[in-house]
């Protein structure tokens, strides 16, 4: 299985690039379907008062994700 840092792992104004998926199939699909896929580069806007959810940027929108499943974007920090 992959390791590195993870989207969980950023802060706010952080970039990275995905480098992979490693939630189970049902998440995988939902965030491939999102934009998630591998060399999309991403931005971390902000994180909310309790650090949950975190609102990220990529291909020109933002969404919030929830930390738990931050944790499954594996990514290369820029």
């Amino acid at each position: 299985m992959p390791s590195g840092p993870t989207l969980d792992d950023l802060r706010p104004g952080d970039q990275a690039v995905v480098k992979a998926i490693t939630g189970a199939s049902a998440l995988r699909g939902r965030l491939l379907e999102m934009g998630f896929v591998s060399g999309t580069e991403l931005r971390v806007v902000r994180l909310a008062p309790l650090a949950d959810p975190m609102e990220v940027e990529l291909h020109g929108y933002h969404l919030s994700l929830r930390r738990a499943e931050a944790r499954t974007v594996l990514v290369e920090r820029r």
